[in-house]
């Protein structure tokens, strides 16, 4: 029983502390600190993102509000505002970045035999990026419009467990396709991709270091059919060829065969191509797969809907990289507590939970088991009927 321990302790006891003070060390991290340390920072920081804090002043006053329970949530005293903005704009974002690696790695074990809707082995992944817009008065280092700033979250996202394996931080200027140079190929692996990642010469440099890729063509692709299978139209296949690309430049960045497989999808009769390095699986398996890239857009609709990275606490490049690699691993965090813990609640439900009861000392599942909906047709009350005579 963690009849002493609030919730979010026993939250935050889910993290490997001695890693992350390895990491701390690494960069100097409490060099000539005194008031708040980087755990200090973290822990208020994730605290922030639990509770859906709007800004410094808003975890000042909910901390003082609580002081006399910040002991037993392991935070030393209240903070003030300042003392965090400084920590933010300071503290080097790399310590987040490396910290929330590492608990990617230990999601993603846990997370390894979760299905994903298609009946494969490989490891399969969904690129795409997500776009923040910010003021541009205000954050100058994050150019994208004359008149406007954001950022952007290039993403890799293993479907097992809908974990982010990859994420880089960029201005708004930034073209999507330029991340495909920074990821490492996973051999094996598939890559989901749209339109706007069709780069054949990056592609093939995906092909040489033995990855596959499935994304959609463009309705101006110069290719030629080299040969074509038969399909079952009943299945909304139209055809699946393996063609060669004509044009002079295309031709020599790709020079070797691509498959295209053309789909009409039964629920809007739009027709579909996508084109794969991949020649050995069934064609509805490619559509299948493709389809399954939506998940990296409800990850972007979830986190921006349930984690605090539209507001930022603070208006440098660090403090927005830091609030954004904290998010990331509060996300993680609850990711690896709910398979650990065998829960049957969604991410969404569990971070309600934890919103509304980070102050209470009970167990976690106990909390967790307390929510669950119950049926008012079984539930018996003493409730009149206003036109019973």
């Amino acid at each position: 029983m963690n009849t002493g321990k609030t919730l979010f302790a026993q939250v935050m006891d889910f993290l490997p502390w001695k890693t992350f003070h390895r990491i701390v060390d690494r960069y100097r991290g409490n060099y000539r600190i005194r008031t708040l340390s980087c755990a200090d920072q973290f822990r208020i920081m994730a605290f922030a993102q639990l509770t859906y804090r709007e800004s410094l002043r808003d975890i000042e006053v909910c901390l003082a509000a609580q002081a006399g329970k910040l002991y037993h949530m392991g935070i030393a005293e209240p903070v003030a505002r300042s003392t965090l903005a400084d920590a933010n704009e300071l503290r080097d974002w790399h310590i987040y970045f490396e910290f929330a690696q590492r608990l990617i790695v230990k999601a993603r074990a846990l997370y390894a035999g979760d299905d994903f809707g298609v009946e494969l082995t490989n490891t399969v992944y969904a690129l795409d990026a997500t776009t923040i817009d910010l003021c541009l008065s205000m954050f100058p280092w994050a150019p994208f419009r004359s008149t406007q700033a954001a950022v952007k979250l290039h993403t890799l996202l293993d479907l097992r467990g809908s974990i982010p394996t990859f994420i880089h931080i960029s201005d708004g200027k930034l073209h999507d396709v330029n991340v495909l140079d920074l990821i490492i190929i996973e051999a094996g692996a598939f890559y989901i991709m749209d339109r706007g990642y069709l780069d054949f010469k990056r592609l093939y440099a995906l092909d040489q270091a033995r990855g596959f890729f499935v994304t959609r063509a463009k309705r101006n692709l110069d290719a030629r059919r080299v040969y074509s299978a038969p399909v079952d139209r009943s299945t909304g296949l139209i055809s699946d060829q393996t063609i060669a690309l004509n044009g002079h430049y295309a031709a020599k960045r790709y020079p070797a065969h691509l498959r295209r497989i053309r789909f009409r999808d039964p629920e809007t009769g739009k027709v579909l191509a996508f084109l794969t390095n991949q020649f050995t699986l069934p064609a509805l398996t490619i559509c299948a797969l493709y389809k399954c890239r939506w998940q990296v857009e409800l990850f972007f609709k979830w986190i921006k809907q349930h984690l605090r990275i539209k507001r930022f606490y603070g208006t440098s490049e660090n403090a927005v990289r830091t609030q954004i690699w904290i998010a990331i691993s509060v996300y993680v965090l609850v990711a690896i507590i709910k398979k650990q813990l065998k829960l049957d609640s969604s991410l969404h439900t569990l971070l309600q939970i934890l919103s509304l009861t980070l102050f209470e000392k009970l167990p976690l599942q106990q909390a967790v088991a307390e929510t669950a909906p119950v049926n008012n047709d079984t539930v018996l009350h003493n409730q009149l009927n206003l036109f019973e005579f």
